[in-house]
């Protein structure tokens, strides 16, 4: 049955999300913006499925919350419930291209071998010093802190790791009591931090010249289009709302400056 979500700023309506304290620490914090609702068509804004056997079928949300300011061309949160098996926020905030700004990213997962946890500020011209140094100088010292608590991810795929800042924080860690203790003293508080930088460094920051915009640019369609084309997610969504729904949600909504 459909939410009434009429726009991207409602509410998400999915009870027992797991990520339900980082969206709204996100709105919090951004709502000092004076935020507007980003356009994202009603098929976007809620989507329900069924999964599993006829006789026993479980039920699939996912509902798309955004916005945008005037230093934020698009925030979007995908935010995905699929029984009690799996729980995904996947949050990307994307500057405007006159703002020497980086990209801010999470993407935290829930599947039944445990919770994925990528946290970072990816830069859009990464071999670029303008662009990576500030950041990177204070980001780092809350990248040691948060990491050293945490077990590793493990190994990134090396196409990958030109889309990630040296930041990059990720983990995997187990389901259960050891894991919501990790989320609820770890995870929530190393968010905040990364949120909070972000959010200065957006506060702080001043247009840049027609050339740098073009290069922010450049970066930002790039990097767009690496997300798209490698989405993880590509062949769940495909399961559960078929391929060209996803095709569109992909490459129109989530990654939809290429």
């Amino acid at each position: 049955m459909q939410i009434n979500r009429n726009n991207s700023l409602d509410p998400i309506s999915i009870s027992n999300w797991r990520w339900t304290y980082f969206l709204d620490e996100t709105i919090k914090k951004f709502s000092f913006f004076e935020p507007r609702s980003y356009p994202i068509d009603n098929d976007f804004l809620f989507r329900e499925s069924f999964f599993g056997s006829s006789s026993n079928p479980k039920k699939v949300i996912l509902e798309t919350w955004g916005f945008k300011t005037e230093k934020i061309r698009q925030a979007r949160c995908a935010c995905l419930q699929a029984g009690e098996i799996t729980s995904i926020m996947n949050l990307v905030i994307s500057p405007f291209n006159n703002y020497d700004l980086p990209f801010f990213g999470a993407d935290f997962v829930t599947l039944p071998n445990g919770h994925l946890i990528a946290l970072d500020l990816q830069p859009a011209i990464k071999d670029d010093v303008v662009h990576t140094q500030y950041v990177l100088g204070k980001l780092n010292s809350l990248h040691a802190n948060w990491q050293s608590k945490l077990p590793s991810g493990g190994d990134i795929p090396l196409e990958a790791r030109q889309y990630f800042s040296s930041a990059f924080l990720w983990t995997r860690i187990p389901l259960g009591e050891e894991g919501d203790q990790l989320i609820c003293e770890i995870i929530k508080p190393a968010f905040n931090d990364y949120l909070n930088f972000f959010f200065d460094l957006v506060s702080n920051a001043k247009r840049t010249s027609k050339k740098r915009s073009a290069m922010v640019l450049y970066g930002q369609k790039k990097y767009m289009r690496y997300r798209a084309k490698k989405d993880p997610a590509r062949g769940m969504l495909q399961r559960f709302f078929g391929n060209i729904w996803t095709e569109s949600y992909i490459n129109n909504i989530l990654f939809d400056l290429q």
